[in-house]
Formats: structure tokens, C-alpha cells, sequence
């Protein structure tokens, strides 16, 4: 079993930042990918960043340029830097591992509004 912990979610005003940290714990091995993705209200959960064990990186297209995802493997723990956030990005963010299965967190809530 592997545990998620989130944490870093909140209230911001559009245009402002977050960052988003992810730690797990329990049966961690590598290689493995590590990635958020978010679920907005009456939406289906879809990709926003991943990262696999070597550091390649993948986004969403709606995310590209503003949010940069990061890990530090010694702490089994990833990261989502959000810049320039957009009411759109209001939602739900799951930290997701995968190896042989899909483990996720609890979910943080973002919200971006004036």
C-alpha cells in the first residue's frame, strides 16, 4: 500500500500562486511516476502535470507555461508550482503515484477567485 499526503491548496486571486506538495509513504519503490490532476465541479478528473522517476515531464495544454511540477526522490515527494492561476483552474487537485497500480490522495481544494 502506498499513503498520499496533499497538502498547499487554498484561496487565491487570479494571477496568483500556489504550490501544491505531495509526500508518500509506505511501499515506495521506484521506478515510479508521480502526477496531480485536478476534477472541477460537474467535470470528469483530468491530467494536469506528471513526472516519471528520471524527471520527464508531461502537462495538459490548459497548464503549459503557468504550472511546473518537480520531485524530490530522496523524500518520495512531488511538487506543483502554479503561477499565473486562472479562475478555470478552480478545482480539485489529486496527487497520483503509479507503479504497478494508481494510488491517490485526498484531494486539496484550489480556488481562484477575486
Amino acid at each position: 500500500q502506498v499513503q498520499l499526503v496533499e497538502s498547499g491548496g487554498g484561496l487565491v486571486q487570479p494571477g496568483g500562486s500556489l504550490r501544491l506538495s505531495c509526500a508518500a509513504s509506505g511501499s515506495v519503490f521506484s521506478p515510479y511516476t508521480m502526477g496531480w490532476y485536478r476534477q472541477a465541479p460537474k467535470k470528469q478528473r483530468e491530467l494536469v502535470a506528471t513526472i516519471t522517476s528520471g524527471g520527464s515531464t508531461n502537462y495538459a495544454d490548459s497548464v503549459k507555461g503557468r504550472f511546473t511540477i518537480s520531485r524530490d526522490n530522496a523524500k518520495n515527494t512531488v511538487y506543483l508550482q502554479m503561477n499565473s492561476l486562472k479562475p478555470e483552474d478552480t478545482a480539485v487537485y489529486y496527487c497520483n503515484y503509479r507503479r504497478a497500480f494508481d494510488y491517490w490522495g485526498q484531494g486539496t481544494q484550489v480556488t481562484v477567485s477575486s
